[in-house]
């Protein structure tokens, strides 16, 4: 039907495997987590993909030499959950936050310039290459258009996080605005000194989009990209009142040889509060809820 919601994933930082195989893994990951989570047998779930990695790399990762696929995680039932307790925060955040204050105070990003150009070199990329940050956006923007009157939810991972964020608010000025009923940023870097500097400078201020009718950012403490301010604290609520909810959560990825990757894409799709999200989305619940009183589902 014309009226059911889409669910729409975009990629994070990082060369990726062949797009038809990032898909694949990402519808995967989302039912896996519905069948364990919510014990639902998976629908058909509307599903697209923007898949940006071929703008950055000649070549995908080869299964070869691909350290981190996705496969069904071990055992049967939920997967872990803080059940909306924040953890207090971890020795980097500490550090990394008196870091930032200096920064902002001096207007010198040394630290976060170090950081985005040699540990998060796509960050790098889109902020010194205009061909390819206009790309990466209009993959994006194509999709969204495409649905122009769907209710959707945009869930997007690491640095395809900020990408959502800019196209979002870029369309609030050159339309159409998309109907997003729930955007879901996962592991986002969105909080970074650097980040909030350059999002300020092209959009004016820090806010939700206005086209979000509900925004929750997923983050697993342990994950090195959600260093900094909470976006909670950062970002400032929308003018139809709609702010972040931070919602803490546990990534359980872990790599073939046992290791575990905080950051992964999969973890997160798989998190209980995702599940309950694709479930709200499938089920026609759009409306903003009250954020002490539901934080994270």
């Amino acid at each position: 039907m014309h009226d059911d919601p889409v669910i729409i994933g975009i990629h994070g930082l990082a060369n990726k495997p062949p797009r038809e195989e990032k898909q694949k893994w990402w519808r995967q990951a989302i039912e896996e987590g519905l069948r364990r989570n919510l014990g639902r047998a998976p629908p058909d779930v509307p599903f697209e993909f923007v898949y940006w990695a071929d703008l950055r790399y000649e070549a995908p990762v080869a299964s070869a030499s691909n350290r981190e696929p996705y496969y069904p995680a071990r055992g049967r039932g939920p997967f872990p959950s803080p059940n909306g307790k924040p953890p207090g925060p971890t020795l980097t955040d500490r550090f990394y936050r008196v870091l930032e204050w200096m920064q902002e105070k001096t207007g010198r990003l040394v630290v976060d310039d170090v950081l985005i150009e040699y540990r998060l070199d796509d960050l790098w990329g889109y902020y010194k290459d205009a061909a390819f940050r206009a790309d990466a956006r209009d993959r994006l923007r194509a999709v969204l258009e495409r649905y122009e009157g769907r209710t959707l939810l945009l869930a997007a991972h690491s640095m395809g996080g900020l990408i959502a964020y800019d196209v979002l608010r870029l369309m609030e000025r050159q339309g159409p605005l998309p109907r997003v009923a729930h955007f879901i940023t996962m592991g986002s870097p969105l909080g970074l000194a650097e980040i909030k500097h350059r999002i300020t400078a092209e959009h004016g201020d820090l806010r939700v989009p206005a086209a979000a009718a509900r925004w929750t950012h997923l983050g697993d403490r342990d994950d090195i990209a959600i260093v900094g301010t909470d976006l909670a604290e950062a970002y400032a609520p929308n003018p139809d009142g709609v702010g972040v909810i931070e919602c803490p959560v546990i990534n359980a990825y872990r790599r073939p040889q046992g290791s575990r990757n905080p950051h992964k894409s999969y973890g997160y799709l798989r998190t209980p509060e995702f599940s309950r999200a694709v479930a709200d989305a499938l089920d026609h619940v759009s409306a903003p809820r009250d954020a002490k009183a539901d934080a994270c589902a």
